[in-house]
């Protein structure tokens, strides 16, 4: 089995996989001070509880936008797993040529979400990703990365105006009732859910105006479900884009692929 591992800002998620089907998905909080040790422990009693053997998980690998957990997540799946795990970074064989102006600064989870996009797509595509920033990616007809859009995340966001507007207070991000917010809570979350609809549709249009070519639009991250059916650009929310990324750069790299498996090599943390 595969364990795949994906760092970000905020959470961490851990799947394991048998082949192209993912079998468990468990997360945990992306805690800088936890050591290795400790995430080694978290992680096994997290897939014990689903019936995972430690011993079942034959290889590993690990995307990162955390360079102070990327360090931590290579040992805890040497200690936890006795693995040498392949970092997404320079040097890994993506498939997928980086048109970026430095493609070291692109974050690794925007690459992975990239390759395991133009899989699916086929083609153009856009890459709407609800995490801690709200990325967009662009990957042209020929599976080329291209680039793309950073604003600030959907959480990031709310918390700014519940911090600086002294009368107004957190609440939680939902569906209101209706556009139209007739009291401070309703109106908090319709401008929260529905700005962020209307930022994903203009920014999805001027980018396709951009571009010039027909670009499918995929969403993933933690909001994508909320926001995405407010939407009129996004078809496609996968909860499990990263994950598959992931498999398909692993299977990319795996021994007997004509690659050596890099560990250890680093890729950029923009996002």
């Amino acid at each position: 089995m595969l364990l795949v591992v994906d760092v970000g800002n905020t959470n961490i998620s851990f799947g394991v996989l048998e082949g192209t089907k993912l079998l468990h998905h468990v997360r945990s909080e992306s805690a800088r001070a936890r050591t290795a040790d400790e995430y080694a422990v978290l992680v096994r009693q997290m897939l014990a509880l689903r019936g995972v053997d430690p011993d079942g998980i034959d290889s590993a690998i690990i995307a990162s936008v955390v360079p102070t957990l990327t360090d931590t997540m290579v040992e805890l799946v040497r200690r936890a797993f006795r693995r040498e795990p392949v970092v997404v970074g320079p040097g890994i064989r993506t498939g997928m040529p980086i048109l970026y102006e430095n493609p070291r600064e692109v974050g690794a989870d925007r690459i992975v979400n990239a390759v395991a996009a133009y899989e699916w797509a086929k083609g153009g595509v856009i890459v709407v990703d609800f995490g801690t920033a709200t990325t967009f990616d662009c990957v042209t007809p020929k599976g080329e990365y291209l680039g793309g859009v950073i604003t600030p995340g959907v959480q990031i966001s709310a918390e700014a105006l519940f911090s600086r507007a002294a009368r107004l207070h957190r609440v939680e991000i939902t569906l209101p009732p209706r556009v139209v917010g007739r009291n401070p809570v309703h109106s908090m979350q319709s401008g929260i859910v529905y700005g962020y609809a209307g930022l994903v549709d203009g920014l999805s249009t001027r980018l396709k105006r951009e571009l010039g070519y027909p670009c499918r639009v995929v969403a993933t991250g933690g909001l994508a479900r909320l926001i995405a059916p407010l939407t009129e650009s996004i078809e496609e929310v996968d909860d499990d884009l990263t994950l598959t990324g992931l498999r398909l750069l692993y299977e990319r790299n795996a021994p007997g692929t004509g690659s050596t498996p890099p560990s250890g090599a680093r890729g950029g943390s923009e996002a």
